[in-house]
């Protein structure tokens, strides 16, 4: 796709699941892929499997909810091929429970990487874009943005926030487009850290009516390929058999 051969894009959360389903499927396009995660070793064996399948790609260390990472995952980045054209904030964690469980140390997690990870990633790269004149920020929200479910309450307000912040900022920015990603539930490593019984028990049922990444990593591909003045605003996608369901 002419849009997308030889964009640097930059994704985070890029070791499984969406994030790696995306860094695949954009290199076998032509993008240069610049993965980000905790689990270096993953990153390391995907970027030598698209290598090896003739792809370009390089990977850094990354937590989200750390500063200084993000700036320097953006900044090497810069360095190593000189422009950044897309960043994917798409890390994120779901450790879902009931209010009354009061696990507060979850809380705080999900907002420092769901709500302040998406906003320390678009921190580190908007004013290069700014100054580049062009670029994209895509972010990872999901249907929780648009509705809420028992145990889901403090996860699907981080994700309201994401929508609201990408939203914002796409009235802001007359330089660079800006698209949020809801997808319903998919079939990835997201709630394994979930402690309550219950709440896992809950997402358990949900992932018999799941989404396969490679169809969240196709709609990251269509916004980032479509014509510089296209801003797609959102996308949503559910699969077909969760209909009638809110997620």
């Amino acid at each position: 796709m002419q849009h997308v051969e030889n964009k640097v894009v930059l994704i985070t959360g890029a070791s499984s699941g969406i994030g790696e389903a995306t860094a695949r499927l954009l290199a076998k396009q032509g993008a240069i892929v610049v993965l980000g995660a905790r689990r270096t070793e993953r990153l390391a064996a995907i970027v030598r499997d698209i290598q090896q399948t003739g792809g370009q790609a390089a990977y850094h260390a990354l937590d989200v909810a750390d500063v200084r990472q993000v700036n320097e995952f953006v900044t090497f980045a810069k360095d190593t091929f000189g422009r950044i054209d897309v960043m994917f904030n798409n890390a994120g964690i779901m450790p879902l429970s009931p209010m009354g469980a009061l696990k507060t140390d979850e809380w705080n997690k999900i907002i420092d990487i769901n709500i302040k990870g998406v906003l320390n990633g678009i921190a580190a790269v908007l004013p290069l874009m700014e100054q580049q004149g062009n670029g994209q920020i895509i972010n990872t929200a999901s249907t929780g943005a648009h509705a809420v479910g028992p145990s889901c309450a403090v996860y699907c307000a981080s994700k309201y926030a994401v929508w609201a912040i990408s939203e914002g900022l796409r009235q802001e920015s007359s330089t660079t487009r800006v698209t949020v990603l809801s997808p319903g539930v998919t079939t990835t490593e997201l709630g394994h850290d979930i402690t309550d019984e219950a709440a896992a028990g809950l997402v358990e049922q949900l992932r018999t009516m799941s989404l396969n990444p490679d169809a969240v990593a196709n709609a990251v591909l269509y916004a980032i390929s479509q014509p510089d003045n296209v801003d797609v605003g959102e996308l949503v996608i559910r699969s077909v058999s969760s209909k009638g369901h809110a997620f």
